[in-house]
């Protein structure tokens, strides 16, 4: 059964209303649980890293993931996309926002980033989106391009602090801000070519799809990688929420944001996600939020939201 099947039930003694205001409840909670699942999965990397290398992680992650949705496939009766061609284009987003997306996230806190930084460069994907938008001839406003300087000051704020030196874990190098960035144009790409090409289809079967994909092209690195998986126990929680919270959870969450209307909040969610981890990496692993790394993630908050918003529309 569908989320939106459960959804319309009504219960013995026709009680239509005790069900109506339950569901309300529950679509006005799930922006703030997406935010906080998303949130996660830079934690997550925090945790997971000490006891395995990257792509080792993310190979097991994405075979666990597809035998997941296997079974969730079979037992809804979800059919898979029909044509050669979308077989193809999935398996390019799933290439792009799962191996590159993920793998460059991973590899850079395995490198020593912090989990709120890396979140924060991630975070700027809708400024290189609208970067591109305006060289393919797209228009963008005035507004727009303050937001961009705005938001590329904030981070430069953040990184600057970041090379002069730190704690464990908050630490920039070119080697760990190179795999952020990797990540950064891996899922804009990714996001653009999706828009571009992909064509509506059920979101268990695309997910299955991009993640084989993403398989193929990791599990070749993951076994070049030396270091052995170490199954302590935060290492099988680190992967149990990856697969069980942020795979099937946050992603069929935001499929049911998506589909009840809420594309356009749900890019404004995105936005929170970098100081909703940097809180969690605080509260957590302990990195520093100073005056300079919480007035970069504000500008760059201001800046994202200006590029964002929609224009006034006339009167």
């Amino acid at each position: 059964m569908h989320a939106d099947e459960a959804g319309e039930s009504i219960a013995p003694g026709g009680d239509l209303l005790m069900v109506s205001s339950s569901q309300h409840s529950w679509l006005r909670a799930m922006p703030a649980v997406f935010v906080l699942i998303w949130s996660t999965g830079f934690i997550v990397a925090r945790y997971g890293m000490p006891h395995a290398p990257p792509f080792s992680f993310l190979a097991i992650r994405y075979a666990l993931s597809i035998a997941c949705f296997g079974v969730w496939i079979a037992w809804a009766g979800v059919k898979f996309p029909s044509t050669r061609t979308q077989w193809l284009h999935l398996a390019v987003t799933g290439i792009l926002m799962h191996a590159g997306y993920l793998g460059g996230v991973w590899a850079a806190v395995k490198a020593g980033m912090g989990s709120g930084l890396s979140s924060l460069i991630v975070g700027l994907q809708p400024v290189l989106t609208a970067l591109w938008l305006a060289s393919t001839g797209a228009q963008v406003t005035r507004r727009q391009w303050v937001g961009l300087v705005l938001g590329f000051a904030g981070l430069v704020l953040v990184v600057s602090r970041k090379f002069a030196g730190g704690g464990p874990g908050d630490t920039a190098t070119w080697l760990n801000l190179g795999f952020a960035v990797m990540a950064l144009l891996s899922i804009t790409t990714g996001t653009l070519y999706q828009k571009r090409f992909v064509a509506p289809c059920d979101v268990r079967s695309a997910n299955a799809v991009q993640l084989l994909a993403a398989l193929v092209v990791t599990l070749p690195i993951a076994l070049l990688e030396a270091e052995a998986v170490d199954w302590q126990p935060e290492m099988v929680g680190a992967m149990a929420w990856s697969v069980l919270g942020l795979t099937l959870g946050g992603s069929s969450l935001l499929y049911m944001l998506i589909q009840r209307g809420a594309a356009a909040s749900v890019t404004s969610l995105m936005y929170l996600v970098p100081p909703c981890t940097a809180l969690i990496a605080w509260v957590l692993f302990a990195e520093p939020i100073t005056a300079a790394t919480l007035g970069g993630t504000l500008l760059t908050a201001l800046g994202v939201g200006m590029v964002v918003r929609a224009p006034a529309r006339p009167a």
